[in-house]
Order: C-alpha cells, then structure tokens, then sequence
C-alpha cells in the first residue's frame, strides 16, 4: 500500500533550524532507502520549492537549485510516484469540499487531500492536524512517531 507525505515534512527536513529537522530528515532517508512506494502530489513540490527558498520563512533559504536538487532526488527514485490532476479531478475536488467545508488556508490542503483521493492514497505522513479533518485519509505523524488518528 503507498502513502504520501505533505510538504512540512520535506520543509522541516531541509531546516536546520527546526526542532523537527532530525525526525523529519531521518524519515525523509527512511523513504528513500526503503523500496516501498511513496507518492507526492505536485502541488506538495511547488509548496516545496516556494517556501524553502523564501527569505522571509527560513533564516537560511535554500537557493532554488538546492531545493530542485533535493526534489530531483525524490523523482529520480523508482518507488517515488508523482501524483497530478486527471480527468475527473474536478469532481473529486468537490465531493471533498462539500465534505469538509473550505475555504482560505485549508484550501491546499483539500486539494493535496482530493489529489491523494483522486489516486487511491489512503495513508498520509503530516504534522498538520487539519488533515484530520479529511475522514478518508488515515492521517499519520512521523515527527511524534503517533498515528494522528486510526
């Protein structure tokens, strides 16, 4: 069975300043050296690359090609699957929305959640307690080492 994780994951993996840095690091090389397959939605990487470069979130950004660098080294792995908008999507995205009412931040969050839906993903790796909210995902933290919900 494949899972996902979400950006703040790959984020406090890259910020040596985080108190989560270790967990979130040493999770991230456990995916990598491990031969199960893991899938990240595209909006997951642009989050990625839009905030790990950006001066005012991180003390020390990454410069774009370090954060490309560590996203190339994801989509070079074989068990690393890239999930993006199909047809049908639109409808997904709505039954999730009327699900789970949406609106401001929580919208990226429906649409990684409809996308991770839309693919049959079941399991998500997060230290975001807004996925909760989504009732079809099995929602897990890999900082806490605590299943977010069963």
């Amino acid at each position: 069975m494949s899972f996902a994780f979400d950006v703040n994951i790959l984020l406090y993996a890259s910020d040596t300043k985080s108190p989560y840095f270790e967990r979130a690091r040493s999770y991230i090389e456990t995916c990598i050296v491990q031969k199960e397959v893991f899938s990240l939605g595209w909006p997951t990487v642009m989050s990625y690359l839009r905030i790990a470069t950006h001066p005012a979130i991180f003390d020390h950004p990454l410069s774009p090609d370090e954060a490309m660098a560590n996203i190339k080294t994801l989509l070079d792995l074989p068990h690393a699957r890239f999930l993006s908008e199909e047809e049908g999507f639109w409808e997904i995205y709505r039954v999730t929305t009327a699900e789970v009412p949406t609106r401001g931040n929580l919208v990226p969050d429906a649409h990684l959640a409809a996308l991770l839906r839309h693919h049959g993903v079941k399991i998500l790796y997060t230290h975001d307690r807004d996925f909760l909210k989504f009732a079809f995902l099995d929602v897990r933290d890999p900082i806490s080492g605590d299943p977010l919900k069963t």
